[in-house]
């Protein structure tokens, strides 16, 4: 296992480089070009500076997250082949440049939902939080609002996506869940033989929550749409983001099942935790097995007895000790996070060798 940090960029972090650097084993950082629009092409000289900063610092940029894919291509419009010709020299660009693996997402409109950026729990540190009841009674504007308050951008929220919100929601009104698999098909036949090229490999990320909200199509969902997306395309850079977090928020999603299956197909791996409530709200917890409804001792035990030798890294954490951070994103909880996936796996190799 390969422990890396996402990382916003500088000026947009709240993190720095130095103190990452001080987290046991982290090797390398988990970046984007964030203040790109989805649809351009990268710009060579962007991705090398990035490439710079990161290796002086003692990094590697093996993993993107995310390359994101425009709308047009979600939604099969005739504009998708041009937006998909730039994902393509981009793909180009990054495999140049030494990158091993883009995590992407086919989710419509939003990346991810939640209803509460901080919301406070017991021991008065904070998290995100999902609200079944909100969503089902909110106007998705009223959610924006909610969401981009924060002084950091969100990725998945970005403003020029979000100004033409309700245009986006009419295009989706007749979009099935069928629709959005052929669009996605299509998006992949035309990629992976340029990702195979390119030495990449494609990481689907799992939608965030993995059930419908605002009506919308959701794809990525449980284990039967994670065995038809690796046989969409046959090809080992056609994989998975495993997110135990993003799966997890379905209790009937078995995450260390889900590892087992598929670990032949997952490049990078997210491992956090959540905590389910029976009428289905959750909230994001620490990654301690013991405090959320993921068997994350189990999950990381799967990834180890797999053999398994991708990038991994700590998903969203609490906001502790009064940090204030870009939400899930903070130093402190995702670096508590490190050192209880690292514990888990030393006690698994230590056992594993006796």
């Amino acid at each position: 296992m390969q422990m890396v940090f996402r990382w916003y960029g500088e000026g947009n972090d709240s993190v720095t480089l130095e103190q990452i650097r001080q987290i046991p084993q982290v090797t390398g950082l988990v970046w984007s070009l964030h203040d790109l629009p989805a649809g351009v092409l990268w710009p060579v000289e962007r991705i090398e500076e990035m490439k710079a900063l990161s290796e002086k610092n003692g990094f590697h940029i093996d993993v993107v997250e995310s390359v994101n894919v425009h709308e047009d291509i979600k939604l099969g419009l005739p504009t998708r082949d041009t937006y998909i010709d730039n994902y393509k020299e981009t793909i180009r660009r990054l495999g140049k440049a030494g990158v091993k693996v883009i995590c992407y997402n086919f989710m419509p409109v939003f990346d991810w939902t939640r209803t509460d950026l901080f919301k406070e729990m017991e021991d008065g540190s904070t998290a995100l939080f999902f609200e079944n009841a909100k969503v089902e009674g909110i106007d998705p504007l009223e959610l924006v609002k909610t969401v981009t308050q924060t002084e950091f951008t969100m990725p998945g929220w970005e403003p020029e996506r979000l100004e033409h919100l309700e245009d986006v929601f009419k295009a989706y009104e007749n979009v099935t869940e069928e629709d959005l698999w052929n669009n996605l098909q299509y998006f992949l036949e035309a990629i992976i033989p340029v990702a195979e090229e390119a030495g990449i490999k494609m990481a689907i990320h799992p939608d965030d929550p993995p059930f419908s909200v605002f009506g919308l199509p959701r794809i990525m969902t449980n284990r039967d749409s994670l065995k038809r997306l690796v046989g969409l395309v046959d090809s080992p850079s056609n994989g998975l983001t495993l997110c135990s977090g993003s799966l997890g928020a379905n209790p009937a999603n078995d995450i260390p099942s889900l590892v087992t299956e598929f670990a032949d197909h997952i490049p990078f791996a997210h491992i956090r935790n959540v905590k389910v409530f029976p009428n289905g709200d959750f909230i994001e917890t620490s990654h301690r097995t013991e405090d959320g409804s993921v068997d994350i001792t189990g999950v990381v035990k799967a990834y180890h007895d797999s053999g398994f030798n991708g990038y991994a890294r700590p998903d969203h954490g609490r906001h502790i000790w009064g940090e204030k951070c870009r939400p899930g994103y903070g130093l402190y909880d995702r670096a508590l996070g490190i050192m209880y996936l690292w514990g888990l796996w030393d006690a698994f190799e230590r056992a594993s060798q006796k």
